[in-house]
């Protein structure tokens, strides 16, 4: 490199006065090491004017010793800032140190350099490969990387290496290929497929019926660049064509290698065309690379079709990815769905098991009134023929009263009382008999009632106790009445024995006394038996109060189930009302993201605008660069009037960076750390990196990582750009001398 800065120096002369004329097919017939010397020295001057030359020559392979220094200019690698930061980045620790360790003995394995553990070879790729690492940790460490640091590195010094391997990465859509993502692999495959399709139908459908797909055996073509394919001859002249032309010469060979061996492929199953891909079509062109590279470029490679089908593959990779997030957001919304119908699942089925319940009490309840009922009925049934042998009674003892007064007493007159006297004592045992059953039942109902459950309503037990109060009053009254009536009866019983000395006279009377008495007896016990069936009526109507209060009880409870039955009928209405307004809020949220996404390619297509206003404006400020240059080497002003016309050039070029920069916006990298001088641009987190890779390609990564990475001074950004504008601007005409462009750098050296 220095010798080649001393003769561009010393051939500044030869520069000014070398013609188009000198630049034709006459340097072929020279010898190749001084043709090459002369492009070397005289890159500049080639790149302008002898372009198709000089891609005729690379095309038929640069010189093994020739093609560090050629790399380096073909790619604009020469005195890169970021390799005086190399030492500084192998003192830093990497997080994919372990990875690359693990990977550099299988690179180059039978290579001299690469062989043995520690060797010098593995030791400058660890080195190589963990400085890039630290410099762009958004990829980090890729394996089909490492094949291309060690050509590098079997070319040139691992500085220079490192450079042209950053400079590939950021200019040569490498980085993309290796992002953890690889989304540029997919878009290559997807292009290589279509060519395949294109023009090679057969063989095409042929893979498709044995299931061979692309990436089986194209993925390290376009990762590795054949470097894992062809031996290193034939990998190398591959090599260089991509250094000049990029990946177009990778969709070139491949799709030779497959119009060369399409016979053979097409007689062989998936396996045999995996060993044939492995062990027959690397070694095809051991001794022709020359042919392979022919064939190649007898290949058709439409550079507008690749373009449009780069955009349907980014259509058709963000019409996957809306449909993936629609995806996903119908799974949440079936599991939200799914968790609500096993929650109303559940609602359901207790209100279920409440009604359920309820009927069963509710039958119970109306089975057992029922049996009260029927019991009401037999005991009022006793109640009223006990109330008409009373009646019979009361008429008997008045029969009495009066046949009393009347002296004569006949035989049947007496057999008559023994027989209503019998009749008497039967239907005392009767009564007797039922008034102990009618003393069980009403336990029996006590005890049934005394289970019920109790009255909740203090109004309407309040009201029910004043019915009963005013029952019972009545109650105790016609009781009074009747203990008077049997008070009189046995007072007049008593007059009556007083009176009985009378029938002592005669054992016939005596007979017919004692009849009576024990008749009156009988009229006596009938009236108490006819006091305690009161007391049994008066029972029976606190009975049927009870049983009143039940019957309203059960009617609430039967209305509230009416109302629960209501409210679970209005939350079912509630609820489609709500399931109408969650499908209304899903629609418009659809419109909102359908509108949120027109404004993302609104803003797009402004950045795009913006983007190539800044294009414009760096093409006119190269141009008033040239312009300045010509000024100066032809001498067409004097010393006043050019140094006057150069500020002027210097504030129209003021102005149009400064128009650039508004146009650019903040720089992506805003806090850059710094290392003992060095700037170093901080890792950037996950929420600052676009979020696809068609906005990193429009925002145009590489040179912003570059400006952040690297910042210059404004004499070394103005020396830089001399360099590099014949990479950039290959159509351009200048001819400036290399002394006269380094000379700001070396004054703000001096400086």
């Amino acid at each position: 490199m220095r010798s080649m800065n001393g003769s561009r120096r010393n051939s500044g002369s030869s520069l000014v006065s070398s013609s188009s004329a000198s630049s034709n097919l006459s340097h072929l017939e020279e010898d190749t090491w001084i043709l090459w010397g002369r492009i070397a020295n005289e890159w500049e001057e080639w790149r302008r004017r002898k372009e198709k030359l000089l891609k005729e020559l690379i095309r038929k392979g640069i010189p093994h010793h020739f093609r560090a220094i050629v790399w380096q200019l073909l790619c604009s690698a020469t005195d890169m800032p970021v390799k005086n930061q190399y030492s500084e980045l192998l003192k830093m620790s990497s997080p994919c140190e372990k990875l690359i360790r693990r990977d550099i003995a299988r690179t180059y394995p039978e290579h001299e350099f690469f062989k043995g553990q520690d060797s010098l070879g593995q030791e400058v790729l660890f080195n190589v490969m963990k400085a890039y690492s630290l410099v762009d940790r958004e990829v980090g460490y890729c394996q089909g990387s490492a094949f291309i640091v060690g050509l590098l590195l079997m070319q040139m010094p691992e500085e220079e290496a490192f450079c042209v391997f950053v400079r590939l990465m950021q200019e040569y859509r490498l980085r993309e290929l290796f992002k953890p993502s690889m989304a540029e692999l997919g878009l290559c495959i997807y292009q290589f497929e279509y060519m395949l399709q294109e023009q090679l139908p057969d063989l095409n459908t042929h893979f498709r019926s044995q299931s061979f797909h692309t990436s089986m055996y194209a993925s390290s073509w376009f990762l590795t660049l054949f470097l894992t394919t062809f031996p290193l001859p034939v990998a190398t002249r591959v090599f260089d064509i991509f250094m000049y032309e990029g990946l177009e010469i990778v969709f070139r060979v491949g799709l030779a290698l497959l119009q060369v061996n399409q016979t053979e492929l097409m007689q062989l199953d998936m396996e045999g065309m995996s060993q044939y891909f492995q062990r027959v079509i690397p070694h095809q062109f051991d001794s022709c690379p020359d042919k392979l590279v022919l064939k190649a470029y007898q290949v058709k490679y439409n550079p507008k079709k690749m373009k449009r089908l780069e955009k349907e593959y980014a259509a058709m990779k963000s019409k996957e990815m809306e449909e993936q997030i629609e995806i996903k957001r119908l799974r949440t919304e079936n599991r939200l769905l799914k968790q609500r119908i096993e929650t109303l699942e559940k609602e359901s089925a207790a209100l279920a098991d409440r009604l359920i319940q309820g009927q069963v009490t509710r039958a119970q309840e109306a089975e057992e009134n029922y049996v009260i009922k029927r019991e009401l009925a037999v005991v009022r049934q006793q109640c009223s023929s006990a109330a008409e042998d009373l009646q019979k009674a009361q008429s008997t003892i008045r029969q009495l009263q009066e046949q009393q007064e009347n002296p004569r007493l006949t035989e049947d007159f007496v057999s008559h009382l023994e027989t209503e006297l019998e009749q008497s004592r039967l239907r005392e045992t009767e009564t007797l008999g039922a008034l102990r059953e009618m003393q069980d039942k009403v336990l029996d109902m006590e005890k049934r009632n005394s289970s019920l459950p109790d009255e909740n309503n203090v109004a309407q037990l309040q009201e029910e106790l004043k019915a009963l109060k005013v029952r019972e009053g009545q109650a105790v009254a016609s009781t009074r009445e009747l203990k008077l009536q049997l008070q009189e009866l046995s007072d007049t019983w008593q007059a009556h024995l007083a009176r009985g000395g009378r029938w002592k006279e005669s054992p016939r009377k005596l007979v017919l006394g004692e009849l009576q008495d024990e008749l009156m007896s009988v009229r006596l016990r009938e009236a108490q038996a006819l006091a305690e069936g009161r007391e049994l009526r008066q029972r029976v109507v606190e009975l049927e109060t009870q049983d009143h209060i039940h019957r309203n009880l059960l009617n609430r409870v039967e209305a509230e189930r009416a109302a629960l039955q209501e409210k679970l009928q209005y939350l079912a209405a509630q609820n489609k009302g709500l399931q109408t307004q969650l499908s209304e809020s899903r629609r418009k949220q659809a419109e909102a993201e359908c509108k949120s996404k027109e404004e993302v390619m609104a803003v797009r297509l402004r950045e795009a605008d913006s983007m190539a206003a800044v294009a414009e404006m760096r093409q006119r400020i190269a141009e008033l660069e040239i312009q300045r240059e010509e000024g100066r080497i032809q001498g067409q002003l004097n010393h006043s009037d050019s140094s006057q016309y150069i500020r002027e050039l210097k504030d129209q070029i003021e102005e149009l960076k400064a128009e650039v920069r508004l146009l650019k916006g903040p720089p992506p990298f805003e806090d850059p750390l710094a290392f003992d001088g060095l700037s170093l641009a901080r890792h950037l987190d996950e929420d600052s990196l676009p979020s696809s890779d068609e906005e990193l390609l429009g925002v145009g990564v590489g040179a912003a990582l570059q400006d952040a990475l690297y910042p210059l001074s404004p004499r070394d950004a103005r020396f830089f750009s001399h360099l590099e504008r014949p990479a950039k601007d290959s159509e351009g005409s200048s001819d400036s001398d290399p002394d006269e462009l380094a000379a700001p750098y070396s004054q703000g050296l001096d400086n």
